[in-house]
């Protein structure tokens, strides 16, 4: 698989975009879902303990959807579902593949007691998937506007059909060839 470095480069505007998306929504969603994640304070007090913590942590997030947007770019042509749904998907993917990795954070982030345990937790976990959700519609919808480069589309070779239904090509329909 080539890479093409304009499709990849806008694939990471669209997935630090849609992660800027997921970032400013969060104050919402943690009064829907009263549980009170943070994405950002996660990412950020893994890396500093210092009150720096929000500007590392929102630098991380965009990082990540950048990574994530750039790799989604160049693998979802590739992916046999129609275009509105590659977005969504990757991130669920991504969601649930991840999921059981909470277990081992709960444990073993630095600042584990200042936040809420996630593992075994209903609301965590729909909380998450609605960010990935939304991440994934975000990204889809920027990254197929931006890339506006055609995907590839599939040739089917014209073959001929009995249209009498028995078999008997003395009355076979052929397709007139369009190029």
């Amino acid at each position: 698989m080539a890479i093409n470095r304009a499709r990849t480069l806008r694939g990471a505007l669209a997935g630090g975009t849609a992660a800027v998306v997921w970032a400013a929504q969060q104050p919402l969603d943690k009064r829907a879902f009263n549980f009170y994640y943070d994405d950002v304070e996660f990412l950020g007090k893994a890396i500093t303990r210092s009150s720096a913590w929000p500007v590392v942590g929102l630098g991380a997030h965009l990082l990540n959807g950048a990574l994530f947007g750039a790799l989604y770019a160049n693998v979802a042509p590739l992916v046999p579902l129609p275009r509105w749904a590659k977005g969504p998907a990757a991130a669920m993917v991504e969601n649930f593949a991840l999921w059981p990795a909470v277990r081992i954070s709960d444990r073993l982030h630095p600042a584990r007691d200042e936040m809420p345990s996630l593992a075994g937790d209903r609301r965590a976990l729909a909380q998450a998937t609605w960010r990935h959700l939304l991440f994934g519609v975000v990204l889809g919808e920027i990254e197929r506007r931006i890339n506006v480069q055609a995907e590839p589309e599939f040739e089917f070779e014209v073959v001929p059909v009995s249209s009498n239904g028995h078999a008997n090509f003395e009355h076979t329909y052929i397709p007139e060839q369009s190029h």
